[in-house]
């Protein structure tokens, strides 16, 4: 193997590393700093006396247990997930447009659950549920109303057809789904309006240990399968024929990246909301850190764009707000758009 590709090897699992080190300090920093400091010696001796029902800190002890470490907690975890979901559907499909937040699959949630708040008055577990459902299914209509030229066989043409076709489906049903939500939004009273538009914007204001230990048990599951279909995905992306010719089952390994990819989505939007454009922006900011299109480094992404969006939110916008705290997915819509207007651009040099 010549140096330089030995090299190249080892740049990317250091790089990788590197990323892993960003969000062990953006998660402690989350927790550690803001509004109410707290020191590492005091932290552990917080989480310590918590977990033994030793002598608590009066006050401190709450913000710590009950705000800010659950909160990082399911920052990082739903960051893990949208980033690997990104990453998964913009490899199968050789595109970067291709994401839960573009093809629809976040949109299905965000209907579901503002259905479940403003028709059915539900809350708490109940709009996660909602959400779930909806992402699941609107994934499985996407799936069947495009499968034909399909997911599933033929050549790199025909699977980067089928992937477009998926992408279109998806846009078209998102718009539909944004009407909906708007329509219901106009029909709710105030209080019910502002609870729902809270939700559909992704907050972190909600998180507590219940939800986090759900998330934390799909991501048990869910993170194994990636693994599992890492080398697979490699595969794919030399084209179907190759990937057929040396011993891939396509269609079915497509199909696996796709229920996989649409559950990792669904449990993050029904923890948190759909924290827009995590997914959009993780797997290509890690495609040109890694120098390569990495799982790892897409996952670590997603964690320190939400951890970074959530401090700076929390943070520092009360500061230039007059004191208004904003919702951490204003600001990863905030980051999401310049970024897809760049894609756009970069993409019509390289076509000229």
């Amino acid at each position: 193997m010549p140096p330089r590709a030995r090299k190249s090897r080892r740049f990317v699992p250091s790089r990788t590393a590197a990323l892993g080190i960003g969000v062990v300090v953006l998660f402690f920093a989350s927790v550690l700093l803001g509004s109410y400091t707290v020191t590492f010696p005091d932290f552990f001796r917080i989480v310590i006396a918590d977990l033994t029902d030793g002598a608590k800190i009066p006050g401190a002890s709450f913000i710590v247990m009950e705000n800010k470490l659950p909160r990082a907690v399911i920052g990082t975890m739903i960051g893990v997930a949208f980033g690997l979901s990104g990453a998964l559907f913009q490899t199968m499909l050789r595109n970067p447009l291709a994401s839960p937040d573009v093809i629809g699959i976040t949109s299905g949630a965000s209907a579901s659950a503002v259905l479940a708040i403003v028709v059915f008055g539900a809350s708490g577990v109940g709009v996660s549920w909602a959400a779930l459902a909806g992402a699941l299914g609107v994934a499985a209509f996407i799936y069947f109303i495009s499968r034909s030229g399909s997911l599933g066989s033929g050549g790199g043409k025909g699977g980067n057809a089928a992937g477009n076709r998926l992408i279109l489906a998806g846009v078209g049903i998102a718009a539909a789904l944004q009407a909906v939500v708007s329509f219901l939004m106009t029909r709710a009273d105030i209080r019910t309006a502002a609870e729902a538009l809270i939700w559909i914007n992704g907050s972190l204001n909600s998180a507590n240990w219940d939800r986090a230990g759900v998330l934390a048990l799909a991501l048990v599951v869910l993170v194994p399968l990636v693994a599992l279909l890492a080398v697979a995905l490699r595969i794919l992306e030399l084209g179907d024929d190759t990937a057929a010719g040396l011993g891939i089952r396509v269609a079915l390994t497509r199909l696996a990246v796709v229920v996989v990819a649409v559950a990792l989505a669904a449990v993050a939007t029904a923890a948190a909301g759909p924290v827009a454009f995590v997914a959009f922006l993780a797997g290509p900011i890690a495609r040109r850190f890694a120098g390569k299109a990495s799982l790892p480094a897409s996952a670590f992404i997603g964690a320190l764009i939400v951890l970074a969006a959530d401090f700076f939110a929390v943070n520092i916008a009360p500061l230039l707000l007059d004191g208004t705290a904003l919702p951490v997915g204003v600001i990863t819509g905030a980051m999401g758009a310049p970024f897809l207007l760049w894609l756009l651009v970069t993409a019509n040099r390289k076509d000229a």
